[in-house]
């Protein structure tokens, strides 16, 4: 039996709606996205921890305790089929055995909540916060596994497992996930990317979009089980009770392309011109 840990972003990875958004639509607060795109050009923090500075310091969010953030968790839209992810995961592929745990910037009453019953609370981990004992109101920040802080948080998992680093896949879908992607890279890892995001498509070693949370399985059985028969692996998918409908396989280039100004164009032209001679 091959043991790998298989670590996921939550937010938009296994789930649809942003933390923020939901908590913010409890709250009646309508400008969530300025107030994070403001932090984001000034890098007050570090991508995907937006939301825990905001709990600590915005006085409109300083009202939120633990309940709050637990209702947001039933209030998450999550992808289709996540409850059979960790069943695959752990005993479904022939040979191999995963070890399923969530790692996020979203909050860990709202990732535990979202994920009662499917993932196991200790198998998750969020943002941490300390709460006064009277009041209940956000104290400090115990931990934000955002940034670097996922690289940190994946280390440990993987010597709490005792696995090497070339047994190590992450699945995430934005900026926040670039630090740990780069790191399961270096160390000969494998990662996918859920998103087209520009941040995060070339860095990761496979890219998939599907509002399925199973179809991250696709290249991992494909490049580390190595299942490369279509046809295996949509009987796997069947004997789920699933089916694979659309499966295209695409290479997409990011490009864009502007009009030259008029000086520099004929310059440019210039230059073109003695090369070519």
């Amino acid at each position: 039996m091959k043991n790998y840990l298989f670590a996921s972003d939550f937010d938009q990875t296994l789930s649809f709606n942003d933390s923020g958004f939901v908590l913010s639509e409890l709250l009646g607060i309508s400008d969530f996205e300025e107030r994070v795109a403001g932090m984001a050009r000034i890098n007050l923090v570090q991508q995907g921890g937006e939301l825990a500075y905001l709990l600590l310091h915005d006085p409109e969010f300083r009202r939120v305790r633990k309940e709050h953030l637990t209702e947001v968790g039933k209030r998450i839209r999550l992808k289709q089929n996540i409850h059979l992810l960790p069943q695959i995961l752990s005993g479904g592929i022939e040979g191999h055995h995963f070890s399923f745990y969530v790692i996020s910037a979203a909050p860990e009453e709202v990732v535990q909540s979202a994920l009662e019953g499917i993932v196991p609370a200790d198998h998750i981990f969020g943002t941490r916060f300390r709460y006064h004992p009277q009041t209940g109101e956000i104290e400090s920040i115990v931990r934000v596994p955002a940034g670097y802080g996922k690289v940190a948080v994946l280390d440990e998992l993987q010597t709490q497992l005792q696995l090497s680093p070339d047994h190590v896949v992450y699945v995430g879908d934005g900026s926040s996930d670039v630090h740990v992607m780069l790191h399961v890279n270096r160390c000969d890892g494998f990662t996918v990317a859920v998103s087209e995001n520009k941040y995060i498509a070339p860095i990761a070693k496979r890219s998939i979009l599907s509002e399925d949370a199973l179809s991250p399985l696709i290249p991992v059985l494909e490049e580390i089980v190595g299942v490369t028969d279509p046809l295996s692996i949509r009987l796997l998918f069947e004997s789920y009770g699933l089916q694979i409908q659309e499966w295209d396989k695409v290479k997409t280039d990011w490009l864009t392309i502007r009009p030259i100004a008029p000086k520099a164009f004929a310059q440019t032209a210039g230059q073109l011109e003695v090369s070519l001679v």
